[in-house]
């Protein structure tokens, strides 16, 4: 039995290119969001999009991912900021997710930089979301530690 599953649901009217939808997330945690085409190749202009969407999951994932891996190597963060970029490209043709770019910046009494960077690693290869876009998408972290 799973330990969590989370629904959204997406409305859309029309063709890809002059039609629009909208997404809402089962928990009610915010509004119903209006998604386009456009909004997803050109300019959101208020909407947002798949990959707006799997970065913020993404990003949400890997902070929790990192906090905990901090904390159990007994060096609790005190802030992280977790930016990500997921890219979508055309590759053979075909539209597709090609890559996520996680920039963390945190703030850790008793890290190093290198420690630092360590750990966001090892983070990364245990967040849920990376592991579902593991070989198929490219994962980069970029690490900063704010003094």
């Amino acid at each position: 039995m799973a330990v969590a599953e989370r629904t959204a649901e997406v409305v859309w009217q029309g063709n890809l290119r002059d039609g629009s939808g909208t997404v809402t997330p089962g928990s009610g945690a915010f509004g119903t969001l209006p998604v386009t085409w456009a909004s997803r190749t050109e300019d959101p202009n208020g909407r947002t999009s798949p990959e707006e969407l799997i970065a913020a999951a993404h990003a949400s994932c890997y902070a929790m991912a990192f906090s905990n891996t901090l904390n159990t190597a007994g060096t609790p963060p005190e802030r992280l900021d977790v930016m990500a970029t997921c890219s979508l490209d055309r590759v053979d043709g075909k539209m597709k997710i090609t890559a996520v770019r996680l920039d963390v910046h945190g703030k850790v009494p008793g890290l190093d930089q290198a420690g630092f960077a360590s750990a966001a690693q090892t983070a990364e290869q245990g967040c849920p979301v990376s592991n579902a876009l593991r070989n198929n998408v490219e994962i980069t972290v970029n690490a900063t530690l704010d003094q």
